[in-house]
């Protein structure tokens, strides 16, 4: 099959590549969401089985939807391996319905940066991290411990860093690549296609605890005007989603990984603990670090001027070649 490639210089012009009729993103859309929720099920029971839970205790942690008997690791394994499938998802939807490359959901070049995907990644982990410890020992150091298995964080770090990264870049690939791209089939606003994803994305985490115990301000800052809404911008300048890709990767690694509350959506053996959640300060330090991330992103890591194929009307649209 032959792959309808994107010769645009902005990863949004590339949607006009392949099939991109309306009927097909909502197949599509139905596809991924298919593969995600069957993947989500799949991968508990995988876990579970993998474990030595015989068959009525999986059935159990299917039917109460509670993994937390499965223990930390296993718990926080089952629940990142089902992004393999909504990566499947995404992978079987631009290809097959779209029929383009999935590497246009990064960029409309013929390779991704990784040394871009790098950058964000240093953008984030470094002030993210600093400001999580430090907040946290200033201010609660009661709660705030180093831990005590460096043994079982050891084995935990490589294998969580692995998982969070499909299940970083898959939401990237969806929330800031193929959302944005079919956004702008309705409307290629700039502003526009900056608020839809982010909205989705606040949408996906609603269910978390940390959004129930902060409640708005949490998902403000720490969702919306946070992360969901500065991965689409800079993306949107960059003219590709690679400084966002390595952005979520290290925000969620270092929420993970680095510094990880008990009460989280998931607690895990990081390098330092929290005994006690403090979703004021999370989303005060999430709505601190995005201008600094911002600012290494253009100042630091700006990349050249792309002017090949990239145009706008001044009016903040991007304006696509022809539909044919």
């Amino acid at each position: 099959m032959a792959f309808a490639e994107g010769k645009e210089s902005h990863f949004v012009e590339a949607a006009r590549g392949g099939g991109h009729r309306w009927w097909r993103y909502l197949v599509g859309l139905a596809v991924i969401i298919s593969f995600y929720v069957v993947g989500a099920g799949a991968a508990t029971m995988f876990i579970a089985s993998a474990i030595g839970g015989r068959g009525e205790e999986v059935g159990i942690f299917l039917g109460q939807g509670d993994l937390s008997a499965l223990g930390p690791v296993s718990e926080f394994a089952a629940l990142m391996l089902s992004n393999v499938f909504f990566l499947a998802g995404i992978l079987v939807t631009v290809t097959l319905i779209h029929r383009r490359h999935p590497r246009t959901l990064v960029t409309a070049r013929e390779r991704v940066s990784w040394r871009r995907i790098g950058h964000g990644f240093v953008a984030i982990f470094v002030p993210w991290s600093l400001i999580l410890v430090l907040g946290q020992y200033l201010l609660y150091p009661e709660t705030f411990a180093f831990t005590s298995d460096l043994a079982t964080f050891a084995l935990f770090a490589p294998v969580a860093l692995v998982l969070i990264a499909i299940q970083t870049t898959t939401e990237e690939l969806f929330c800031r690549g193929y959302l944005v791209q079919a956004t702008s089939l309705i409307w290629a606003n700039r502003v526009f296609l900056a608020l839809v994803p982010a909205v989705v994305f606040a949408l996906l985490h609603l269910g978390n605890p940390e959004a129930e115990a902060g409640g708005w301000l949490t998902m403000v800052l720490f969702y919306f005007l946070g992360p969901g809404l500065a991965w689409t911008i800079v993306s949107l300048v960059d003219g590709t989603t690679e400084l966002a890709i390595g952005a979520h990767f290290a925000f969620n690694a270092v929420y993970f990984v680095v510094v990880n509350p008990i009460g989280g959506v998931i607690t895990t053996p990081a390098l330092f603990t929290v005994s006690e959640y403090h979703s004021t300060l999370y989303a005060l330090s999430a709505a601190s670090v995005i201008p600094v991330f911002l600012a290494i992103s253009y100042v630091v890591f700006r990349r050249e001027p792309r002017r090949i194929g990239s145009r706008s009307n001044g009016n903040g649209r991007i304006d696509h070649p022809v539909d044919v």
